[in-house]
């Protein structure tokens, strides 16, 4: 049957319904107990006698005439019911049995019994229709056998498939957690603004909307990063924010328009002492989310018991892509390096910009377990404190686990005077044609003026975490409602 017809039938059962004294979408519910509930505690609710109500959506349905079994379910538990018309009465039944149908959401109440195949099930008195579906459920309709309605009906994909639906329970579990990590070592939960007049905190390209109220173009923030610092400069020592972000970049396994990060800030830290809290972060969740210090991704179980990892920027240059000195490179010497390893050039492309792509080309697949980067050029993280020993180099810190980078951090730069040259410079980049550069952002370095303790920040992709964690291979399956094309 065509699916308009199937929609024109159910409207009909509406009407139905509607003669037979019922409402098809009444206001309350009378339940009085969850599926769950009655489930954990079947001797109690079986020697009760009382009637108990349960509502929930109907998810198989048997039999008709004398004796229907359905089985309902309500985002607790499932549970069969048996509809009798002894019990009911003709009149009862027959409107139950004309107007019911897989997808339905009802309302039943009556006592349990446990029939002669053991099955747990409520002996139904009576019976109200609490919501009519005029679509079919998933099962029966074809089309979300593709991947991608999958993820634009992404609540057809959870219903039938309760696998996919027990990944967004974990990750919101997993998100729970690291919440309750944060607290535990005091840090403060804050909201900063989505929409910002000035976009900053990371590379990349922002989208832009109007407010009207203001006649102003905005952007959607990329980081939350340069207004979590200004609440160090105003005397929070330690904050955070699980923030949604949005970067006008291109999609692919990896990367989302709009995803989800962490960033975490604390005062009088440096990039070594996050380093160490980051690593028991991730060894804890990674323990919350599997029972045990190891986790499998792409068939590789990845082992998070030992010490992580601590490697070089530039060495792994010379690991896997047969770069000497990569430190040494001119532009030139840069670009003739990348065609030999065969990686596109485009125009605009500065030294970082070339060094960034080898290295994501040649050095960061490679890399499987636990690694923490460091040492990396000034040039590529202009919001990063220099080191001491090397003003070349900064004192940061990626993680990559698996080739994929988990974690960027690094020792905050509150030098005002260093931070204006290196926003001068990034201003010169963007005009020589790097769209991801970022913008002199004059209302944060006036609050650097003010003075910012020393400090580390953190940021986490939790997106991309969860990928490991739950061994997907592609962001549009950890995200509930991703970004996709519209239909043509």
């Amino acid at each position: 049957m065509a699916l308009e017809d199937i929609r024109n039938f159910r409207i009909e059962k509406i009407n139905k319904l509607k003669e037979g004294g019922m409402f098809a979408y009444p206001i309350q519910s009378l339940r009085d107990t969850e599926i769950s509930q009655v489930l954990e505690n079947w001797e109690e609710f079986e020697k009760k006698g009382s009637d108990s109500t349960l509502a929930g959506r109907i998810m198989a349905l048997r039999g008709q005439g004398a004796l229907i079994f359905i089985e309902i379910a309500d985002g607790t538990g499932k549970i069969q019911a048996l509809l009798k018309k002894d019990t009911l009465g003709e009149v009862v039944i027959k409107l139950f049995e004309e107007t019911a149908d897989l997808g339905d959401f009802v309302e039943v109440a009556g006592t349990f019994l446990v029939t002669k195949r053991g099955e747990k099930t409520l002996e139904v008195k009576k019976w109200r229709m609490l919501a009519k579906t005029l679509r079919p459920l998933p099962e029966k309709w074809e089309g979300l056998k593709d991947e991608e309605e999958q993820m634009r009906r992404r609540y057809l994909h959870t219903l039938s498939d309760p696998e996919v639906k027990n990944r967004f329970i974990k990750r919101s579990k997993l998100i729970s957690e690291i919440r309750k990590f944060l607290d535990e070592a005091n840090y403060l939960e804050v909201e900063t603004p989505i929409l910002q007049s000035l976009y900053g905190g990371a590379s990349a390209m922002p989208f832009t909307t109007h407010y009207n109220a203001l006649d102003s173009d905005y952007y959607l923030r990329i980081s939350p990063e340069l207004y979590l610092k200004r609440l160090l400069v105003g005397g929070y020592p330690k904050v955070y924010e699980i923030s949604r972000n949005f970067r006008n970049e291109g999609i692919d396994v990896t990367h989302s328009p709009e995803f989800t990060m962490l960033e975490f800030y604390a005062a009088y830290e440096s990039a070594k002492d996050q380093r160490e809290f980051v690593e028991k972060l991730i060894k804890n969740l990674v323990f919350k989310a599997t029972g045990e210090h190891s986790f499998v991704f792409n068939e590789e179980k990845i082992d998070v018991s030992k010490n992580f990892a601590v490697v070089s920027y530039f060495d792994l240059f010379k690991k896997y892509a047969g770069i000497e000195k990569p430190q040494n490179l001119t532009e030139e010497a840069a670009k003739k390096e990348a065609v030999r390893l065969g990686i596109p050039l485009e125009a605009g492309d500065t030294l970082p910009k070339i060094l960034d792509n080898i290295y994501k080309k040649m050095c960061r697949g490679k890399i499987i377990e636990p690694t923490f980067i460091i040492d990396y050029p000034v040039s590529y993280l202009p919001l990063a404190k220099r080191k001491e020993d090397d003003e070349s180099l900064v004192d940061a810190f990626q993680l990559v686990i698996a080739g994929t980078e988990i974690v960027k951090a690094f020792s905050e730069l509150n030098d005002p005077l260093d931070q204006r040259s290196r926003f001068e410079n990034q201003e010169k980049s963007k005009k020589l044609g790097d769209k991801e550069a970022q913008t002199l952002d004059e209302e944060f370095l006036e609050a650097l003026e003010h003075g910012m303790p020393p400090s580390a920040g953190v940021g986490i992709g939790i997106d991309r975490l969860f990928m490991l964690l739950s061994n997907n291979h592609n962001i549009r399956d950890v995200i509930l409602f991703p970004t996709l094309k519209k239909r043509g």
